[in-house]
């Protein structure tokens, strides 16, 4: 195995050395991780910044349009049980229509939009806050691990973490899988790979619904 490849064993989701080859889906080559059980596509294949921003251009997330409302509302539900009056929170990866602003705004809760290519205010990132959003931003993760560690470092204590993701698929349909067949979506998660990332930085994980899931992480 070259060097390349033995690189690649690390995974890079839990950073474990645990990663082997998987299958060769769509011309990209993946890897699984037997520890976290992540999934990810070889670093050659992951898309530059150009072909993501052009991709993310052709999203449709009109805040009017009751259907995506109503898919939005799959995390935004169960989240907004746990928050209280006064929260500030932070919409993490909100893409070029920030939808889930606009409806935590209609709730009288305060969320500001972050997004490395619409909305890029670093300072955001400095921050601390009491809940936040990423909603189908996880599987673009190019670097999980590291990403999952600034969201934690991001989180206040007892702060809360939602997330929606396609869950994994079966491994027999992944390669027909719609959502692998997305180039920037780079990394897919199971629910035992959210309750080994919630173990790694002491959170509680909650899976209230498939595809939706919840982190607090806990007061030292």
């Amino acid at each position: 195995m070259d060097r390349h490849r033995e690189s690649e064993t690390t995974c890079r989701v839990c950073l474990s050395g645990a990663a082997q080859q998987f299958c060769t889906a769509g011309e990209r080559l993946y890897w699984r991780c037997r520890r976290c059980a992540a999934t990810f596509v070889d670093a050659a294949h992951l898309p530059d910044a150009h072909t993501e921003r052009g991709e993310y251009l052709l999203h449709e997330n009109d805040p009017q349009d009751a259907r995506y409302r109503g898919f939005l509302n799959r995390l935004v539900g169960p989240l907004q049980e746990k928050l209280r009056p006064g929260m500030q929170g932070l919409d993490f990866g909100c893409g070029p229509g920030p939808a889930l602003g606009y409806m935590l705004a209609e709730k009288s809760c305060t969320i500001h939009c972050y997004d490395p290519f619409f909305r890029p205010d670093a300072s955001l990132l400095e921050r601390t806050w009491d809940f936040i959003f990423c909603s189908e931003v996880v599987e673009h993760f190019h670097r999980p691990g590291r990403e999952f560690a600034r969201l934690d470092a991001m989180l206040k204590p007892d702060g809360w973490l939602g997330i929606m993701t396609c869950f994994q698929t079966e491994d027999e349909r992944f390669e027909r899988w719609h959502y692998r067949q997305d180039l920037t979506h780079v990394v897919f998660y199971r629910r035992e790979t959210f309750e080994y990332i919630a173990g790694q930085f002491g959170w509680r994980c909650e899976i209230p619904a498939d595809n939706v899931v919840l982190m607090q992480k806990r007061c030292k």
